[in-house]
């Protein structure tokens, strides 16, 4: 087994020890401390600007993509958004605790199940610092601590929200040992990590392609993988021309740098010829570049606007997380559905369509964790589901699946109150 280094090892025990105080504090505590966190994020953001400007400086030097430096970047609008997503979290129910599917059995006895926090859990993840709250405090609410490791490049920012969440719990009265951050920048320690059983029960990338397949594949610990959303849209023959055109742009343009924006827009051929040139001027203005099928480039005309160009095999089940979209002309639902089921990620896929029927076979049959009707994919938010915020957007069936809030953070243990009940 692989041997966890010293940072990790001592920050892993710290870890446990507070796991077990945080598993045992009621609700009132812990949303004080939350509310803590939410008033230091809007009270102390020069500090978190200023760390964040350094990380931003260095990845502009290193000739990081715009998509990057735009999930590194941090502003006082997105503070603001993270402060009140805190808040939002505090309101939640508190899951611990909860006795569900009780039921007396016929010789008296009282079995049911209560949620019960799952310990240690780790998270892994690159670029995006506001995932150093959203974890830290969805953690703290489910009675789990936490071992953050973020990405080198967002490391100054990082370690700046750790140090404002650490000092805002340890007020309230909860061990600042509950949040822990690796520091290391050493990428052996994601394996370590990966391979530390008994001092991690669940780990939990975020990040991109490449790393959720390292994880996936070198675990012995349980993991949740997911995440890499290739997100489709498709446009029936019955839809609202109008609605079809907002729910396009949004999904593409409205920040196109993240996992549930359209990779690609599937049109049947029936409205094709209406819908494609309309989608052509409005995304056009917005800058998207369209990599479009030999019926769908037939229709943006003879001369096509240069965003527009032919698509290549390797652009369907591609994620583009820019403002780059494949398009398609599909003759049936069917062959939308197919297309789905070959080319799709398991995250979120969406249909706009006024026939009841397709919408139904649309929900049935397509698999993935979050299907839309009439709606954008960006609504994929545990935020926007009513979580509050999430620790990732989970691809996997088992054991959690769609945006991960309080509950997908906890198990459960069966109890059973008896009588000097004794089995015959």
């Amino acid at each position: 087994m692989q041997v966890a280094s010293a940072e990790l090892l001592t920050k892993a025990q710290a870890a446990r020890a507070a796991s077990r105080q945080l598993a045992k504090l009621s609700t009132t505590i812990k949303d004080a401390a939350l509310g803590r966190i939410a008033t230091a994020l809007e009270k102390q953001q020069g500090q978190v600007l200023a760390a964040n400007e350094k990380d931003v400086v260095a990845a502009r030097a290193d000739g990081l993509s715009a998509t990057m430096i735009d999930r590194l970047l941090l502003n006082g609008q997105r503070l603001a958004g993270m402060a009140a997503d805190v808040r939002a979290v505090a309101g939640l129910p508190d899951p611990v605790g909860e006795s569900f599917d009780t039921r007396t059995m016929p010789n008296g006895l009282i079995v049911g199940k209560r949620r019960v926090p799952l310990g240690v859990i780790a998270a892994v993840y690159e670029s995006r610092p506001n995932v150093t709250v959203d974890i830290s405090v969805l953690c703290l609410k489910s009675g789990n601590a936490v071992i953050l490791r973020g990405g080198k490049e967002a490391l100054h920012s990082n370690k700046a929200l750790v140090q404002l969440v650490q000092a805002s719990i340890e007020s309230a009265g909860i061990p600042r040992d509950a949040v822990q951050f690796i520091e290391s920048t050493d990428r052996d320690i994601v394996l370590q990590m990966l391979r530390f059983q008994g001092g991690i029960d669940l780990l939990i990338p975020r990040g991109g392609e490449g790393l959720i397949r390292f994880v996936r594949d070198n675990a012995l610990i349980p993991v949740v993988t997911g995440g890499i959303g290739v997100c489709h849209t498709f446009v029936d023959s019955s839809a609202d021309v109008d609605k079809a055109l907002a729910i396009a742009y949004n999904a593409k343009v409205q920040r196109p740098t993240v996992c549930n924006a359209l990779d690609t827009l599937l049109v049947h051929s029936q409205v094709a010829p209406t819908f494609l040139p309309r989608l052509a001027e409005v995304w056009g203005k917005a800058g998207v570049e369209v990599h479009a099928d030999k019926r769908a480039l037939a229709l943006f005309g003879p001369e096509p606007p240069a965003a527009v160009r032919p698509a290549t095999r390797e652009d369907w089940g591609k994620e583009f997380l820019s403002l780059i979209a494949a398009v398609k002309v599909v003759d049936s639902l069917e062959e939308a559905l197919a297309h789905v089921e070959q080319y799709g990620s398991g995250h979120s896929e969406a249909i706009v369509t006024q026939d009841y029927s397709h919408a139904l076979r649309f929900l049935d049959e397509v698999d993935a964790a979050v299907v839309f009707v009439n709606a954008s994919t960006r609504f994929t938010d545990g935020g926007q589901f009513g979580l509050g915020a999430e620790v990732a957007i989970s691809t996997n069936k088992l054991h959690a699946r769609g945006p991960m809030g309080l509950r997908e953070l906890t198990s459960y243990k069966w109890t059973v109150l008896g009588d000097g009940h004794i089995r015959s």
